[in-house]
């Protein structure tokens, strides 16, 4: 099972975005969309969950909830913009992942058995900041999480 996740595309969608995300199962947005087009455009390629970012205020955004708890073969994982404004501890609660976006730096880390997994920035460049999207593949009960360049 592969998982794509993209953050932080306020309001831009890149071809080579959609290019790397093609062959997903599923898709997560953490937020930070900035036009509901990008949502309909990604679920064109799999079934889809987003969340709000920060910059999502319009109405449209209203659907779209702060936060959001996912099982995707057999993993749970807890979706939210800001990782510094997590509020649980997801490994007492049980998650195998903490999805986030916000910084617009990807980054793979794992503390205490949970991953913690930002995909980075795949909208227009912040500072000297890679674009970038990311991959979990889910094996059995082991996460391989990848981030993918588009600047290559």
């Amino acid at each position: 099972m592969v998982v794509g996740i993209i953050s932080d595309t306020h309001g831009m969608l890149r071809p080579e975005a959609l290019h790397a995300l093609r062959g997903s199962d599923y898709i997560i947005h953490a937020g930070d969309v900035g036009d509901p087009q990008i949502l309909a455009e990604l679920s064109r390629i799999a079934p889809l969950t987003a969340i709000r970012g920060n910059i999502d205020r319009d109405a449209w955004a209203d659907r779209l909830h702060e936060t959001e708890v996912l099982e995707i073969a057999g993993q749970s994982f807890y979706i939210l913009h800001d990782r510094n404004q997590l509020d649980l501890n997801p490994e007492a609660a049980g998650f195998a992942s903490v999805i986030s976006g916000h910084s617009h730096k990807p980054n793979i880390e794992v503390m205490k058995d949970v991953l913690y997994f930002n995909p980075g920035s795949a909208g227009p460049r912040r500072f000297r900041l890679p674009i970038t999207v990311g991959r979990i593949t889910i094996d059995g009960d082991r996460l391989q999480p990848e981030i993918i360049n588009l600047e290559v």
